[in-house]
């Protein structure tokens, strides 16, 4: 009386199985564009600046000391000066950003 038999409707078949994914890989490509292709790109610059690293540059590392490279080792180390004297060991990756670059000596 009050209620009327609903029945199922066709989907279609195999197309509007895919009309489904259409959103999803949508968001995929959003994500892709906005968030991993950025992060890429400068994890990729970062690992050049620190390959780039001579002797004689001032940096700034991720725990926030300033100083100027003393000496770099190739197993994935460099000596930071800090302070007259006092020398530290720095792991390469740690490197946040160089604040001066010295000429190449010719």
């Amino acid at each position: 009386m009050f209620v009327t038999p609903a029945y199922a409707q066709d989907m279609g078949g195999a197309a509007a199985g895919f009309g489904s994914f259409i959103p999803l890989i949508l968001i995929f490509a959003i994500m892709y564009f906005l968030l991993i292709r950025p992060q890429q790109k400068k994890v990729k610059e970062h690992k050049a600046m620190v390959e780039a690293l001579r002797r004689g540059d001032q940096v700034v590392t991720q725990g926030g000391l300033i100083g100027k490279v003393s000496k770099v080792k190739e197993d994935g180390e460099i000596e930071v000066e800090i302070a007259e004297g006092v020398k530290v060991r720095v792991v390469r990756a740690t490197i946040a950003q160089v604040l001066s670059k010295t000429e190449p000596a010719a």
